[in-house]
């Protein structure tokens, strides 16, 4: 005899797969290395010191 299966949890099960898929392309077509994200990181709290530094105070 065939298994029972729920519809629901079938459908749900299958569309999150596909989102999962989807994701992974996005992520592969889109994403930052490590090595990008932590270099932006350092660019960005150069600028914010310099920023600082030019304050003035009242």
């Amino acid at each position: 005899m065939s298994k029972v299966v729920n519809l629901n949890q079938a459908r749900k099960s299958r569309a999150r797969e596909a989102d999962r898929r989807q994701s992974d392309e996005n992520a592969v077509a889109f994403g930052q290395s490590k090595e990008d994200r932590k270099r932006l990181e350092a660019a960005a709290l150069k600028i914010r010191a310099a920023l600082d530094g030019h304050k003035r105070e009242r």
